[in-house]
């Protein structure tokens, strides 16, 4: 699965998965085949900080 590449689309489909199917970042990014770091840098650059408390992204 291919992650989008804007931010904001970036960040409402990877919060959507992390609520509906993915228990935590690092589930999400290995079923997509992609780093978590990455993912965390992207959405860092755009304002947004991973929460592993709430597993999402704010």
């Amino acid at each position: 699965m291919n992650l989008p590449t804007d931010p904001i689309m970036l960040l409402s489909a990877v919060n959507t998965w992390l609520r509906d199917i993915y228990s935590s970042l690092e589930e999400l990014a290995d079923a997509c085949d992609a780093d978590p770091e990455d993912i965390k840098t992207k959405l860092a650059a755009a304002g947004y900080t991973y929460n592993p408390a709430s597993n999402q992204f704010k």
